[in-house]
């Protein structure tokens, strides 16, 4: 019966991670992967090189890793904790009896159904520095406008400010569900005692939603730190490489230039490798305190 299921694991996941592998301990390139021209069958010459790009990678050598490393980790610990804490102020609050309730709801996750390449084309005509939207609303208030995708600076508060944007309806649609789920009488209990608003909050709501939030932090961790659409649709990557981020430039290495596809795989497998170290640790981080809070 998991015979289907594994089979499409195999074929969509199991195999192509183990050609990327395979590929990061090659040299493999658009010049000696071989191909077809007409009738002609050009045989491939690349040769397996063991760790070597891996040691270039990780040592710096080809300049770009380290920096794209930092603001890889910058950019994904501003995004997860912005879509975590406005995911759960907008959770609180629409949990409650509220008028209208349910279009405050409908109009907050219309972000989420937006497809991310339309969001991306969407925001690059608001943020466009001449006759854009956002700057022409700070100059109708006095405000010059601000070259949002050209200036290092604005361009990564422009792509964290549209992944935001993406992400958080997600992240309250999720809290929201947990929220449901923890038991009013525990805040009547917690009411009774004496506790203050802030005080329910800390005891009752944010234990409640301990298993809800370890998941949705993994999964915004994941997503966010291979967000592609925004980067390379918003900004290119740009001004100067400022707002590349690791799966950004393992994507140009594979597709720009002379294709270096063992390049690619190399920041492919890093990535991989550590995404899952990361998940490892922060599964084992999240059961330890789980078993001291309630254990």
């Amino acid at each position: 019966m998991v015979a289907p299921v594994v089979l499409v694991l195999a074929v969509l996941v199991l195999y192509p991670l183990a050609r990327g592998v395979f590929l990061s301990l090659t040299n493999a390139t658009e010049m000696n992967s071989g191909g077809t021209i007409g009738v002609n069958e050009i045989p491939a010459t690349y040769e397996f090189v063991g760790l070597r790009n891996y040691i270039e990678v990780l040592s710096g050598a080809d300049g770009t890793f380290y920096p794209r490393l930092l603001w890889t980790l910058q950019w994904t610990v501003i995004c997860v904790t912005l879509h975590y804490s406005l995911g759960l102020g907008l959770a609180v609050l629409l949990n409650r009896a509220l008028r209208g309730r349910t279009l405050y709801r409908m109009l907050l996750i219309l972000p989420w159904a937006v497809p991310p390449f339309v969001a991306a084309f969407g925001w690059r005509l608001i943020l466009n520095n001449e006759g854009g939207l956002l700057n022409a609303v700070l100059g109708m208030v006095g405000v010059p406008g601000v070259d949002w995708l050209g200036q290092p600076l604005a361009a990564k508060v422009s792509v964290i400010m549209v992944n935001v944007w993406l992400g958080v309806p997600f992240m309250m649609v999720a809290l929201l569900g947990g929220l449901q789920t923890v038991p009013r009488e525990l805040y009547e209990a917690a009411e009774m005692d004496g506790a203050t608003p802030w005080q329910r909050f800390r005891a009752v709501t944010l234990p409640g939603l301990r298993p809800v939030s370890g998941t949705v932090i993994l999964l915004g961790t994941i997503w966010t730190f291979n967000q592609f659409p925004v980067i390379a649709l918003l900004t290119g990557g740009g001004p100067g490489g400022a707002t590349d981020i690791l799966v950004t430039e393992a994507y140009y290495q594979a597709f720009q230039g002379i294709r270096d596809y063992a390049g690619a795989a190399t920041y492919g497998a890093i990535i991989a490798s550590m995404l899952i170290v990361f998940a490892f640790f922060y599964r084992r981080w999240l059961a330890r305190t789980a078993n001291e809070v309630f254990g």
